[in-house]
């Protein structure tokens, strides 16, 4: 089976320190006390009932203080128990009351006043035991001469040997007077158990001390326990949950009945084992939960520490951005959160542990798309408003401007610019420095245009040359036509992606689709990789230029219902408006519909329009039956012809649609489980909506 994680413990309890103890002889209880005191135990024990507080006559004893010793009582030299030794510290409380002829008749005192002021002080005092799982209670009876009598002053203390209890256990001692004039003493006391012992060898129970082994066979593991036959044990294995003292969450007896007893080892076989560190790191992941929060899910605790790195595309390491932030400490299952003030698909998290990467994520690629040609800069602020600027690149972080040869360098310049104007993202921000993401795209494209151009130039001059050869025309426009045909099938089909914003999780979901199929011979377009367009332009706007563009080229417009977006169908085709409702400003299918209606009426939907919804969250029957004009695909049970839909009208079905189909389901599975079993709460968005359901999606 698989190494795990565990912590063997053989029986209960704790070890403190290493104690060497008194012995006492003889198995009866006894007492003494201070000199000047004198003091008796009673011979039986008492029910332990404190009773209520009553007012004091006059001067009384009270215990002020107790005092705990370990002590060891002995039948014979090797056959000893562990007992608990206590000392009551004494004082008198309380003062004589003024009698009343003396107050009236100014002081005239007779004998039967002045008696009791020089009379000695008794008291029963009671000491209570509890210690699972027994308990006692016993009465020591003290008295203390008139000459001792000093009210508000100590007179000493009785000493009580002693109270028995098992190893390891737990102790808890009270004690009052009886009649009880104060409130009582209570005191804790934690027994150690035979590794806290140097006398461990007269205690019969401490005496069986096994020899456990563990050996490793491949992936098997072997528990080799070596006791003689007189000996008798109770082997638990552990799941150590977190760090310090057991508690375990899972147990199981492996030997023989588990009797309470004292701990007599434990060893934790796999705590340096490369393989169970592998196995654990290997069931955790990382988990983003807002813009800035995010946690570590893993089976149990572990040392590791988090920061922030930078991915750029190209298959480039991803660099720590460290400094300006910093490695953070990680806690497993707790919530963490970055300074960020915007999310990028570029920003990734790197986990560390015993200055080794175990895991690093992009977790904001899901919801904003694919990496981005992007540059990081690096703004450093000091004194007197003095500020300097790098870009990072895999050769190091290059100063702006500057002289060098690199890509950022070439372009700085326009960075600065770019950066001035309010084109660039600002990442994060404090009193040291910031972080700006600048597109470069742009830049890409002006380079790639001038190819263009020289290309057309090219083109034009060897048309003219082909033209002078009549004979050669024909020949040259049918290479042309494969060549056009050839360069739109390895750009890929544009497809558009309409869905409604039911939720930020099902946000997360449509991001995760739309970059698995960016993976394809596809140019996906969505609403949330165009948040800036969409707001410059307004949704109607850019929905009806997205949609031109799209089936000018020949693409798909793909409509991705969900609960939501069947409800505002059915509202639209009942009343041709779409009243107000809990969207977002950006919900580019509620401003989709206007459009999207006329070419289902008109009948110029199919063969440009494909329907999906997702397994679980929607049955097809759901949507309305307009739409369902269209195929309407389950996902990710029908994603193979999902994907044989959205090809190119007359393409070839290619042999490796399956493949593809696997790609995708494996991409999206874990948004998936994200989004229908997210951690502590249950899924959004299930049970909303017709068609909504645990078993919405199983027909099809």
């Amino acid at each position: 089976m698989p190494v795990p994680w565990f912590l063997l413990s053989l029986a209960l309890g704790r070890s403190p320190v290493v104690l060497s103890l008194e012995r006492l002889v003889g198995p009866q209880d006894a007492t003494h006390c201070s000199p000047g005191l004198s003091c008796r135990l009673w011979d039986s024990d008492i029910l332990c009932l404190p009773g209520d507080i009553v007012p004091a006559p006059g001067p009384v004893l009270a215990p002020t203080h107790l005092q705990t010793e370990l002590v060891l009582r002995c039948q014979k030299e090797t056959d000893c128990d562990l007992c608990l030794r206590v000392a009551v510290h004494l004082a008198v409380h309380g003062h004589w009351e003024e009698p009343e002829d003396e107050e009236k008749f100014g002081g005239a005192a007779d004998s039967g006043v002045e008696e009791p002021r020089n009379a000695s002080l008794q008291a029963q005092v009671v000491l209570s035991f509890q210690a699972y799982p027994t308990a006692r209670c016993v009465l020591l009876e003290v008295q203390v001469p008139a000459a001792l009598v000093q009210f508000g002053q100590s007179v000493g203390s009785v000493v009580y040997d002693c109270f028995e209890a098992a190893l390891g256990s737990e102790v808890r001692i009270w004690s009052y007077t009886q009649p009880r004039y104060e409130k009582e003493l209570n005191h804790t006391q934690q027994l150690p158990d035979c590794r806290g012992l140097e006398v461990w060898n007269s205690i019969p129970s401490c005496w069986a001390l096994p020899w456990l082994n563990v050996s490793a066979d491949g992936d098997n593991v072997h528990l080799v326990l070596n006791v003689s036959e007189e000996q008798h044990f109770g082997l638990s294995l552990y799941w150590n949950q977190v760090q310090g003292p057991p508690k375990p969450r899972w147990h199981k007896n492996l030997v023989w009945p588990l009797e309470p007893d004292s701990v007599r080892t434990n060893i934790c076989p796999f705590r340096e084992d490369p393989r169970a560190h592998q196995n654990l790191w290997q069931a955790a992941r990382l988990q983003l939960l807002t813009l800035q929060s995010w946690l570590l899910d893993a089976p149990c605790s572990l040392p590791a520490e988090a920061a922030l790195c930078w991915r750029a595309p190209g298959g480039d390491p991803c660099q720590p951005l460290v400094p300006p932030l910093s490695w953070e400490n990680v806690t497993v299952d707790k919530v963490l959160e970055f300074p960020l003030l915007k999310g990028h698909p570029n920003l990734c998290v790197q986990v560390n542990s015993s200055e080794k990467l175990q895991l690093q994520e992009c977790l904001w690629a899901d919801s904003l798309g694919p990496l981005k040609d992007d540059v990081l800069l690096l703004e450093t602020r000091g004194p007197q408003d003095n500020r300097s600027l790098c870009a990072l690149e895999p050769s190091g972080c290059t100063s702006l401007p500057s002289k060098a040869s690199t890509r950022a360098a070439r372009l700085g310049e326009y960075l600065l610019q770019d950066l001035q104007s309010g084109q660039c993202l600002q990442l994060w921000d404090d009193d040291l420095g910031a972080l700006w993401a600048c597109p470069m795209d742009k830049y890409i494209h002006k380079r790639w245009a001038l190819v263009w151009l020289a290309c057309l130039l090219f083109a034009a001059a060897l048309s003219l040359i082909l033209l002078l050869k009549k004979d050669h025309a024909k020949g040259w426009l049918r290479l042309l036509k494969q060549d056009v045909r050839s360069g739109a099938a390895a750009r890929g089909r544009a497809a558009l992606l309409l869905y409604s914003a039911d939720d930020s999780g099902f946000e997360r979901l449509v991001g995760a689709l739309a970059s698995a199929l960016c993976q394809l011979p596809l140019r996906v377009a969505v609403d949330l990789w165009s948040r800036r367009e969409l707001s410059a332009q307004g949704p109607v706007a850019w929905f009806h230029a997205q949609r031109r563009q799209t089936l000018q080229e020949g693409g798909v417009v793909v409509l991705l219902f969900s609960p939501g977006a069947v409800a505002l169908c059915s509202e639209w085709l009942q009343d041709g408006v779409s009243g107000p409702g809990a969207h977002g400003p950006h919900d580019a299918f509620r401003a989709s519909l206007s459009c999207v209606l006329p070419d289902f009426l008109q009948g110029r939907a199919p063969g440009s329009y494909v329907g999906a919804c997702f397994d679980r969250l929607l049955h097809p029957d759901a949507v309305p039956a307009l739409f369902r004009t269209v195929p309407v695909f389950t996902l990710p049970s029908q994603l193979p012809d999902f994907l044989g839909a959205l090809q190119q009208p007359r393409a070839p079905r290619s042999g490796r649609l399956q493949e593809r189909a696997e790609q995708v389901s494996r991409a999206l599975q874990p948004a998936l489980d994200s989004y229908f079993h997210p951690p502590g709460t249950p899924a959004p968005g299930r049970g909303v909506g017709p068609g909504a359901g645990p078993g919405a999606g199983d027909g099809t």
